[in-house]
């Protein structure tokens, strides 16, 4: 276990570091920083239209039942209140 997270996930990236005990000033950090990101935007892949109506469709159907169950629970509660102190 001595390798650090970045090369753990794979993601290790030539001169990130500018050698034993330097640390780069802020422009160089940044534009280190910036071409990061750009390499991990080039990694993204677009979802078909297929996928992206399932992933659609997967999410309405959670909020609805989590919908269900809270509004289950808050009549529940409510109930529960009105008998104990109506």
């Amino acid at each position: 276990m001595s390798e650090s997270p970045a090369e753990a996930a794979g993601s290790h990236v030539e001169g990130a570091t500018a050698g034993p005990g330097k640390r780069r000033n802020v422009f160089a950090r940044i534009a280190l920083f910036v071409r990061q990101v750009v390499a991990e935007l080039r990694k993204v892949v677009t979802p078909t239209r297929s996928e992206l109506m399932t992933y659609t469709a997967v999410v309405i159907v959670f909020v609805a039942v989590v919908m269900v169950f809270v509004t289950v629970l808050d009549f529940l509660i409510g109930q529960g209140t009105l008998a104990l102190f109506g």
